[in-house]
């Protein structure tokens, strides 16, 4: 015999019973029996028993529990079983079956997507004769919703609608004093000197993409060079972080507040890639490629050999000296470092610097397959994808080439290694998949990190992706269109998206980063036009720097 009851959870009042009961199979027994559960599965089949995470669970979830004995019906309420997340229960329909030894559990309306919620089935839950449950919670995650969120667009449209809302972050949000990027939008007068040359090669694509006039594009370069010249430098390269008003160093740690040589790389690979586009038959902007040309030939790249070793130091202090003592050893993102510093008419390094200190004569080749996929230089997976783009904002790595590496293939493995691994998903993180996928420096839920295969906390970036788009073309577009469509209502904001977000722990992060806004602009226009490629590659120091080091293309 079967008796089915149902229980409207918010329409009861906690105490009040409407339940018809099943005596079962033996209504004279009254031995108390402990009540346990034999499985708890969802309609899909997904068991809420096992260990790990339970995904993809329905929006509209039917949940059967089935338990060793009957139940007292009684205790079947709206506390004792519960579906609910931070601020939310949800408004359930309760059934039992198989003489009280079924509940089934369905939910009125719909969750929320790709969201944790509970199950909670308490201890207040008892054995039709009074037996103890000791209670059961568990964890789940919602499927996604595939409904796009924001207005669909043509992909063209879509890409410029992204180019031009991220560069909102180096244009509307430029200190108002020295022009340069601010390091986060919450940094008030701190400003970055690498985001900043990211900012700069930005601007360039506002003016070719009509979001500003070239006279506008041309007054704020020069604004920002301008205050370079006069701000603080040592033997000739900036600090990674200064004042926006005053151009004094603010130190990035206590010992180091003196010169960053990567951060003026980058720095120096904008100006060179902005020298470049300007024209010298304007006497406006003529007089601002004179002024690069002086802070170009002012950086003492030699001077970081720190006495002339083969090696290049990433530091040095006024006060401190090389007591940061970071070589810049490959492979990261510090290519650009040495090509410049080979490129340099005042102050170049030595070929043996590159190959000994960068390539660590060849150490810095990998090799190996990952995915079935080669990938030529670096540690294991590729590390962080920031790798593969700030030393290629300017420079091209179509078919460029020298005796380590081609540059374009490393580049295009280190970013299929880095989807296959999100693929792949072996921490089992909620949303990884063809679609979700990118690793790389950024705030997460537990603070800044260099995420990668081998430092995965469960953090998407955006920027990883949106930068590898001249790599990976279709998947970067896939990506994009999870990011905006799928769950832009959740990413999207005034300076376009968001750093990065864990949908593990339901975590969206409300920031934007210099350095990660950036490569997303210049990067997409390097696989729409080659705007910034084009203009960095046609430098005559580059030109020497190749031929120096040995690269072809």
């Amino acid at each position: 015999m079967i008796v089915l009851f149902s229980l409207a959870i918010v329409q009861c009042k906690k105490d009040q019973k409407d339940v018809q009961t099943d005596p079962g199979p033996n209504p004279t027994d009254t031995t108390k029996k402990e009540l346990t559960l034999v499985s708890v599965i969802s309609a899909e089949g997904q068991n809420f028993k096992a260990t790990g995470r339970i995904l993809d669970v329905s929006r509209n979830p039917e949940i059967n529990v089935v338990f060793n004995h009957p139940v007292d019906s009684t205790t079947i309420t709206r506390n004792s079983v519960r579906i609910a997340s931070s601020g939310f229960s949800g408004d359930l329909n309760l059934s039992l079956s198989d003489s009280n030894k079924v509940l089934r559990i369905r939910l009125n309306g719909m969750l929320k997507h790709l969201q944790r919620y509970t199950l909670f089935l308490t201890n207040n839950i008892k054995e039709a004769n009074g037996g103890s449950f000791s209670g059961f919670e568990k964890e789940f995650y919602t499927e996604l919703d595939p409904t796009p969120k924001l207005p669909l667009l043509t992909d063209e449209e879509l890409l410029t609608k992204v180019q031009e809302q991220t560069f909102k972050y180096f244009w509307d949000f430029g200190h108002p004093v020295s022009g340069l990027a601010r390091e986060r939008n919450t940094s008030g007068e701190l400003v970055t000197i690498g985001g900043s040359g990211f900012g700069v090669m930005s601007i360039l694509v506002g003016i070719e993409r009509n979001f500003i006039t070239r006279t506008e594009g041309v007054d704020r370069l020069t604004t920002i060079v301008d205050f370079l010249t006069t701000a603080d430098r040592f033997h000739g390269a900036w600090p990674h972080w200064m004042n926006g008003t005053t151009g004094k160093t603010i130190p990035f740690s206590p010992d180091d507040n003196g010169a960053d040589l990567v951060e003026t790389a980058f720095m120096i690979e904008g100006l060179l890639t902005v020298r470049e586009y300007l024209n010298p038959a304007s006497t406006e902007e003529n007089s601002l490629i004179a002024k690069i040309d002086s802070l170009w030939y002012d950086v003492e790249w030699d001077w970081f050999t720190k006495g002339g070793e083969d090696v290049l130091y990433w530091h040095w202090s006024p006060d401190k000296g090389w007591a940061m003592n970071l070589q810049i050893r490959g492979w990261n993102e510090g290519l650009i470092i040495y090509f410049l510093a080979a490129a340099s008419p005042t102050h170049p390094i030595d070929p043996s610097v590159y190959h000994n200190g960068w390539a660590k004569n060849g150490d810095m080749q990998n090799g190996n397959s990952y995915y079935g996929i080669t990938l030529p230089l670096g540690s294991a997976s590729g590390g962080p994808l920031f790798f593969a783009h700030y030393s290629f904002l300017g420079l091209n790595p179509t078919n460029l080439t020298d005796q380590y590496a081609n540059y374009w293939d490393q580049n295009r493995a280190h970013t299929l290694i880095n989807r296959q691994y999100c693929i792949a998903n072996p921490r089992n993180y909620v949303g990884y998949s063809a679609d979700c996928w990118g690793l790389t420096a950024s705030d997460g839920n537990s603070g800044y990190s260099a995420h990668s295969p081998g430092n995965d906390r469960g953090v998407i970036t955006p920027t990883a992706a949106l930068s590898s788009f001249p790599y990976t073309p279709q998947e970067s577009m896939d990506a994009l269109k999870f990011f905006y469509y799928t769950i832009g209502d959740r990413t999207w904001g005034p300076h376009g998206f968001y750093d990065a977000f864990n949908l593990t722990e339901g975590w969206f992060a409300n920031s934007y980063l210099a350095i990660d806004q950036g490569p997303i602009i210049v990067m997409i226009e390097n696989h729409r036009s080659g705007l910034l490629w084009d203009n960095f590659m046609h430098a005559p120091e580059v030109a020497a720097a190749m031929t120096k080091l040995g690269f072809t293309n």
